[in-house]
Formats: structure tokens, C-alpha cells, sequence
């Protein structure tokens, strides 16, 4: 049967990344805060010897969508362990239960 004259599914989702956001935005802080409405993460680079550091990239997701992010992230990172090996983070204590890492090294938050 020829494809070309069936109509497209429009429950299908198109996603298109842009070259400038495809280059990505790197950084090594990250602050997470939150209110009863939603969870905003900072992501910053800071660079050592530099006094001041700006915000390079703010998201803001519903608390749902941030556990969601949390899950992919965890089976994301459970899977690249599994092809590469044990990611050590310096200085961190082992992981307790149904506590998740403190992200890129910094003291835990208080919202």
C-alpha cells in the first residue's frame, strides 16, 4: 500500500530544534526552587576567578512535569551507568534511600 496516500496521523507530535538551541548551553550550577504551583531550575555557569556568575538558562515546569524529568533523568542515568560504568561523584556520600543527589555539588537548597 503506498504511504504517500494516507493521511498523516494528527496526534503526532513534530519537534524541531534549531540550530542555535541544538549547539546547547553548558553549565556547572544548578539551583532548583519551588512553590506549590510549579519548580523553577536555574542552570548557571560559573567560572572560576570570576566574582559573578549569570543565570544562562531558567526552566519552569508544573511539579508533575519535574517528577516526571526526575524519573527519565534516573533511568537515563541507570542506563548510561550500565554501558559505561559507576559515574563517582568526589566527596558525595552513598546514596540513601528515596533520596536523590544534591545536582552538581551544591549544599542542599531550602525553598
Amino acid at each position: 500500500m503506498d504511504n504517500a496516500n494516507q493521511p498523516n496521523n494528527s496526534n503526532q507530535l513534530q519537534i524541531e530544534l534549531s540550530p542555535e538551541v541544538a549547539e546547547g548551553i553548558y553549565a556547572n550550577l544548578a539551583i532548583i526552587t519551588h512553590s506549590s504551583a510549579e519548580v523553577v531550575m536555574d542552570f548557571i555557569r560559573v567560572l572560576p576567578g570570576v566574582p559573578k556568575a549569570n543565570v544562562k538558562s531558567r526552566i519552569v515546569l508544573a511539579p508533575e512535569h519535574a517528577k516526571r524529568l526526575l524519573l527519565a533523568l534516573q533511568d537515563n542515568i541507570a542506563k548510561y551507568e550500565k554501558a559505561f560504568g559507576t559515574i563517582n561523584l568526589p566527596g558525595a556520600p552513598a546514596p540513601q534511600g528515596g533520596r536523590t543527589a544534591t545536582p552538581f555539588g551544591v549544599p542542599e537548597g531550602k525553598a
